[in-house]
């Protein structure tokens, strides 16, 4: 009944929202479990997500799944990712009974071949899909983005540059998130979608990314309806 009550208050839901994933590590710890444990419970918490937003009527959604500067991270740790993510993306492919599709942003460069092939083989099956997107940032950082998309034209021969040659050449060529949503109260961008976000809303709450639900994107979704997007322009 409480989450009846709370959609009857949605107001504009956002047609993209990006989501920073944070906390894995953190809920581990505070249940004295293996950091393995808190990524698992994460990727959980990513397709919950979707179910949700899909629900919602959200139409897009970035999940910030393996940052460039991830590589940082132990081996161990990387390699567990790693394997976690192609489990993910082998659930997405074989459970797929309503329309998701799947898109890729990030550098190919740096994946293992077997991650890449599994990446390929989803985004191939689900690319007629008419339904949710959700868009995987996989070794993925904003700044490498928008150099890249620089490189790109160069390698065309573009001379003058718009910022709609831009935003053209970014991976993905999808309307810009509406909203990001960060868990685990940290309060920064981390390298992620840097160019969408020149007028993007921000949301961000303490819950860990493991214990984030439907309620939780609910209540963001909430506070996202009470604000005034203005672009520039003067209130009212």
């Amino acid at each position: 009944m409480e989450n009846k009550g709370q959609f009857s208050q949605l107001q504009n839901v956002p047609v993209h929202v990006g989501f920073i994933m944070d906390g894995n590590g953190r809920w581990a710890a505070a249940k004295n479990l293996p950091r393995e444990a808190g990524h698992r419970e994460g990727a959980a918490a990513a397709r919950a997500v979707a179910e949700a937003a899909k629900k919602l009527g959200i139409k897009y959604i970035t999940l910030y799944a393996f940052s460039t500067e991830n590589w940082r991270r132990p081996p161990a740790e990387i390699a567990a990712l790693m394997s976690l993510l192609e489990e993910t993306l082998d659930k997405f492919a074989k459970e797929d009974e309503d329309g998701v599709r799947l898109l890729f942003s990030g550098r190919r460069e740096g994946l293992a071949s077997g991650v890449l092939r599994k990446i390929d083989r989803v985004l191939a099956a689900t690319a007629g899909n008419k339904g949710l997107v959700v868009n995987l940032a996989i070794n993925y950082g904003g700044r490498q983005e928008i150099a890249d998309a620089f490189a790109k034209l160069a390698a065309a021969g573009k001379k003058k540059i718009t910022e709609a040659d831009i935003s053209a050449s970014l991976y993905q060529n999808i309307p810009e998130p509406d909203l990001i949503i960060r868990t685990s109260c940290e309060m920064r961008l981390s390298n992620f979608l840097l160019w969408q976000a020149a007028y993007i809303e921000l949301y961000f709450t303490d819950v860990l990314w493991p214990d984030f639900r439907e309620p939780q994107l609910m209540q963001a979704l909430v506070e996202y309806g009470r604000r005034e997007r203005r672009y520039g322009r003067r209130a009212g």
